[in-house]
């Protein structure tokens, strides 16, 4: 089976061509149909395969065929290379109309891997190359169809029936995983905490996550790789995956972290660095009006300062954060510095109903004062509740920090000792926020004091 679509968005895109050889026994029945997708074909879909939309505009659109396409597929295997892509369209396509559609799925490119596996590529154009399949019609639902059939004859007559049987039945079990990768490898993956790593070509990192059932979370992305359009992408890309075990969840969400920033794989949402940390501090001004002065990285101590209120990765999200407290609180941005003093003058805010009016004494300096304390202590950086570094138990390992800083992890006294005394860590926003949380749930009984 093959299919041409609008795009690879199996949710947005629709099918625009199905073609289907059905072998059974030595007998090979045809199925073919053009679809009206009620989407447009972009150009450059156009010119890969010849589907223009005067082509498609007078045809069924796929509701019309679907109890007819269903019959022809019940009780069949479902053959397609990259089958992936084919399944996870057609399977969107009837859910769309109420119809739960779930085959057997032979994908042939496990199928080359498996049978051929000298062979470097198994892309359909290097299959065609390395067996002289006959082409007929490229990137036409039904000529790449009869290119899977000839490439089915090839597997009988090169390896055989009875070895192509027993691949077939070998793959069938593994439907779910991607053609680059095999049972083998996700059989070794432990069921334990800890992160893993997908790479793509050249071992580039394409995906960093973190689980405390390693296998489970990764087979959970190539399941839904049917019906999400990022687990569909991660899927077709990946090539290989590695994995590090941890001895908890804590550790695994603060290995995540910092595996990410190392590594910058290429889907996950960056994480910063925080070179360029900052905060605000509330400072009383000679005027008696309480102003907020930011903290740059050079000044700032997270957990040591009382003072420290909203941490930013840079000036610019500071400022942004504060005037959305003053817009939400009805402050007053001139007494909060963030907008130039002209004697005798309302703010901007005040004109446009945004100010309660302090900067020109309809509010009291100290009720505005009052309000912005509360308005900044929503977001007060928390003081590090301890005299000292502690360890967190994770499992058989214990997470050693200070002043929010993680400082390593240690299995036995030597190392617990030789990380207490190992000096300052750079403080890290990410870990800071994953710390604060544990200590507040599930770890707040796992801390041990390393005075």
């Amino acid at each position: 089976m093959d299919i041409e679509t609008t795009g690879s968005h199996f949710e947005r895109d629709r099918i625009t061509e199905i073609g289907i050889k059905t072998l059974a026994g030595d007998e090979v029945s045809v199925w073919e149909r053009l679809i009206n997708p009620q989407v447009y074909i972009p150009q450059n879909i156009q010119r890969l395969t010849g589907i223009l939309p005067q082509m498609v505009s007078g045809q069924p659109c796929f509701e019309d065929l679907a109890n007819e396409l269903k019959k022809e597929l019940e009780g069949k295997i479902f053959v397609a290379h990259n089958a992936r892509f084919d399944y996870g369209f057609i399977k969107a396509s009837f859910k769309r109309v109420g119809v739960d559609f779930r085959p057997k799925v032979l994908c042939t490119v496990k199928l080359s891997r498996l049978l051929f596996p000298n062979q470097v590529r198994h892309n359909l154009d290097t299959i065609i190359q390395s067996h002289g399949l006959v082409v007929s019609a490229r990137h036409r639902a039904l000529g790449d169809a009869d290119l899977l059939l000839q490439f089915w004859r090839v597997c009988e007559t090169v390896v055989g029936k009875e070895r192509l049987l027993a691949a077939i039945n070998q793959l069938i079990g593994n439907a779910s995983l991607p053609p680059n990768i095999d049972q083998a490898l996700i059989d070794s993956i432990p069921d334990a905490p800890g992160c893993y790593i997908f790479y793509g070509e050249n071992r580039a990192p394409l995906y960093i996550g973190k689980s405390i059932s390693l296998r489970s979370r990764v087979m959970g992305h190539f399941q839904g790789a049917l019906t999400q359009r990022k687990e569909m992408k991660l899927s077709l890309q990946v090539r290989d995956i590695d994995w590090i075990e941890t001895s908890g969840e804590l550790s695994a969400l603060i290995l995540e972290s910092r595996l990410i920033k190392e590594r910058m794989p290429s889907m996950n949402i960056k994480l910063r660095r925080s070179k360029d940390l900052c905060a605000w501090s509330l400072e009383m001004g000679i005027d008696g009006v309480l102003k907020p002065l930011l903290v740059s990285h050079k000044e700032l101590l997270p957990g040591l300062q009382e003072n420290l209120y909203g941490l930013f990765y840079n000036k610019r999200e500071a400022i942004s954060y504060l005037k959305a407290v003053a817009k939400k609180y009805r402050l007053c941005e001139l007494l909060l510095g963030l907008e130039k003093n002209i004697d005798g003058k309302s703010c901007f805010g005040y004109q446009v109903k945004q100010c309660g009016g302090a900067c020109i004494g309809l509010v009291p300096k100290e009720i505005h004062n009052l309000q912005l304390k509360t308005a900044m202590g929503l977001y007060k950086v928390q003081v590090w509740p301890y005299k000292g570094p502690i360890a967190i138990r994770d499992g058989g390992e214990m997470i050693v920090l200070d002043n929010w800083c993680y400082l390593g992890t240690a299995i036995n006294e030597d190392e617990l000792s030789e990380l207490k005394s190992s000096g300052d860590a750079e403080f890290d926003l990410d870990i800071y926020k994953i710390v604060k949380k544990a200590l507040t749930g599930a770890y707040k009984n796992q801390v041990m004091l390393l005075n």
